[in-house]
């Protein structure tokens, strides 16, 4: 059974950073290009950036320049450094393979920005 934790968040003052920590039980983590995602309060859930296996790098344009996504494949651990958080940025943060597997998700992390 794959199992995704994620952890880091908390509640910040805008302009402060965060950095989120997901750890996927996961065999074939290393050979797999993972992606974090972002539930803002009464919407779905959307894509925020994603990590190829070979470590290239793509970030949604509302928080490219602000937020990296990185991995450590020792650690079967994909991050996400938030900085100049923004309001807007609030919501449950989440993590998974893409493709996703399908029907598993983990519990996400909650991120609050107060202006």
């Amino acid at each position: 059974q794959v199992q995704l934790v994620e952890s880091g968040g908390g509640s910040v003052q805008a302009g402060e950073s965060l950095r989120l920590s997901c750890v996927a039980s996961l065999d074939t983590f290393s050979v797999s290009d993972m992606g974090w995602y972002r539930q803002a309060p009464g919407k779905q859930r959307s894509f925020i950036a994603r990590v190829t296996s070979g470590g290239s790098t793509l970030h949604d344009s509302s928080v490219k320049g602000r937020f990296t996504i990185s991995r450590d494949n020792a650690k079967n651990t994909v991050y996400l450094q938030m900085n100049s958080l923004k309001p807007e940025d609030t919501g449950v943060y989440f993590c998974n393979k893409i493709p996703n597997i399908v029907g598993v998700w983990g519990q996400g992390t909650q991120v609050t920005v107060y202006s």
